[in-house]
């Protein structure tokens, strides 16, 4: 038999109990989020940066788009990175406006410039040739702008490659942001950013330190050819989570002390020491904060061994996408030693719709509860509807205890709505 030492490192933040009173309300499959451990973090977030009197979050709204987090987010001083018109919509309905909204998008419809500086959104321009756009659509240029860099080349850390910037779509190459700044001065705007985005879910301490004195020196040069003073760098996200239980998380405090340690040096005797930081991270916020929970309804025993449940890859779709890894424990079992080996499957007619592939779980009984671990942002977020399936509710486990729910499931009628302009379409919605 085989023993997975390491099933333990990750306690659900519900009890069996807890799963099956919500259930008995709102069945599964659906996703909770942790409100305690969400104000924990970003609160300890906003410590390790209290060095930067400028400091501010901006939450990376594209990682989970529900209206109630983003407000419990806003609360605790965040603002809101968003990437889309609907983004902004959600924004807009909080009462976020102002600076505290940085729309950092790309191939983006000239429309939704108009709407983000109408709400007085910070534009974080993708392309040099977005200056003109932005122009055209809100009859001039803001007064505060900012500009995406992308150095190019491969970004490694101590000789592990993390990601490759010149395989990525977003940004200006180093001539362009010179360009760009210039001619933004020249036409007007006042306030200057600059943001890069150069790794995806670093589990690192080192990655915001190097990124920022890449910055930083970035800015320097930027003063010195452009007579342009920048006034904030958004080192965007990046800061990963452990998804592995053996994997140490990063130490947010770390990180930000070897970005003090790069402004203190580069910066300062510079005279830049008034700049502001701004970071808009998403996964860090809240993906170890948020899971989805569904129950074993079929179990198979073919070439190997399967359980299916009763949610899917429409309702998690990383591990299906990414080969992503997700830890899983079971509900009420978490004491019990691992010794059966399981493929985790959902109801798609895809042979990728597996939350977990030859994963060692303690014996999985049907009716018992599955906690998906670190499920809460970029999971709910990027559901869909193949095969007809319907999106979960989404629940919030609340400081006391108590629970509420913050989005519905969807319905049929929800997934037939688009037809309305169709005769069948009242007889569709009568089933």
């Amino acid at each position: 038999m085989i023993f997975d030492d390491k099933y333990l490192e990750k306690i659900p933040f519900i009890t069996r109990e807890k799963a099956e009173e919500i259930a008995e309300k709102y069945p599964t499959p659906f996703y909770i989020y942790d409100e305690k451990g969400i104000i924990d973090n970003v609160e300890t977030l906003k410590d390790a940066f209290s060095w930067n009197k400028g400091y501010k979050e901006y939450f990376a709204v594209k990682a989970t788009p529900n209206p109630f987090l983003v407000n419990l987010l806003h609360e605790h001083g965040c603002g809101c990175d968003c990437s889309s018109k609907t983004e902004l919509m959600i924004a807009k309905t909080l009462g976020i406006t102002g600076d505290e909204i940085m729309f950092s998008s790309n191939d983006t419809p000239v429309d939704e410039f108009s709407y983000c500086d109408s709400l007085g959104g910070i534009i974080n321009l993708d392309d040099i040739t977005q200056i003109s756009k932005v122009e055209e659509a809100c009859g001039k240029l803001p007064e505060t702008m900012s500009c995406r860099f992308n150095p190019g080349g491969v970004f490694n850390i101590s000789n592990q490659i993390m990601d490759t910037p010149a395989e990525a779509k977003y940004g200006m190459t180093s001539e362009q942001i010179f360009t760009a700044y210039r001619l933004l001065k020249s036409k007007g705007v006042k306030k200057f950013g600059i943001h890069a985005f150069l790794a995806s879910n670093t589990v690192t301490n080192d990655y915001y330190p190097k990124l920022a004195k890449i910055l930083f020196k970035l800015i320097v040069k930027i003063k010195e050819r452009c007579g342009v003073e920048i006034s904030f760098v958004n080192l965007s996200g990046g800061i990963g989570i452990p998804y592995y239980p053996y994997q140490d998380p990063n130490d947010i405090y770390a990180i930000s002390n070897g970005v003090k340690e790069a402004f203190d040096n580069i910066l300062v005797p510079n005279g830049l020491e008034n700049v502001s930081l701004c970071t808009e991270l998403g996964r860090y916020m809240l993906g170890p904060y948020g899971a989805l929970v569904t129950k074993a309804i079929n179990e198979k025993h073919t070439h190997k061994e399967y359980i299916g449940v009763d949610a899917c890859a429409v309702n998690l779709m990383r591990p299906a996408m990414y080969g992503a890894y997700h830890h899983i424990s079971v509900l009420g079992k978490e004491d019990e030693i691992a010794v059966h080996k399981y493929d985790i499957t959902g109801s798609l007619c895809e042979n990728n719709d597996k939350f977990a592939i030859d994963r060692v779980l303690p014996k999985i009984d049907m009716g018992d509860y599955l906690f998906i671990h670190d499920a809460g942002a970029h999971g709910f977020s990027m559901g869909y509807n193949y095969n007809g399936k319907l999106k979960s509710a989404e629940i919030l486990l609340k400081t006391d205890g108590s629970y509420e729910l913050i989005r519905r499931a969807e319905t049929p009628k929800d997934y037939f709505a688009t037809f309305d302009c169709f005769d069948f379409y009242d007889e569709l919605i009568k089933e």
